[in-house]
């Protein structure tokens, strides 16, 4: 279920944006826009963004948290994590990272 929701939101990418491709990252399903990655489905079954270092977590209404693949090391800067539980703010934060990384 979870990463059916996954693969809808990155063929709607997809389809509506010419330069967005099906990719990886960390051997990871991701969604990329001119080869760089701006969201994944993660082995926790959750989507990642990249939303940049400032975005306000304290203002968002659902929970989204510090993407930390590491054990030893500090979460990766600029990514955040969200649950299935709010898969209906995917679409939305893919769109946010997408022209996010459209403005870099």
């Amino acid at each position: 279920m979870e990463f059916e929701k996954f693969k809808e939101v990155r063929e709607l990418f997809c389809l509506k944006h010419p330069e967005v491709t099906e990719g990886k990252m960390m051997s990871s399903p991701a969604i990329h826009y001119k080869n760089k990655v701006f969201a994944f489905f993660s082995k926790k079954e959750k989507m990642v963004f990249k939303l940049g270092k400032g975005y306000p977590l304290k203002e968002q209404d659902f929970e989204l948290s510090e993407f930390n693949p590491f054990k030893t090391k500090k979460p990766l800067a600029g990514w955040y994590e969200v649950d299935f539980e709010y898969h209906e703010k995917w679409e939305k934060l893919a769109h946010k990272a997408l022209e996010l990384i459209k403005s870099n």
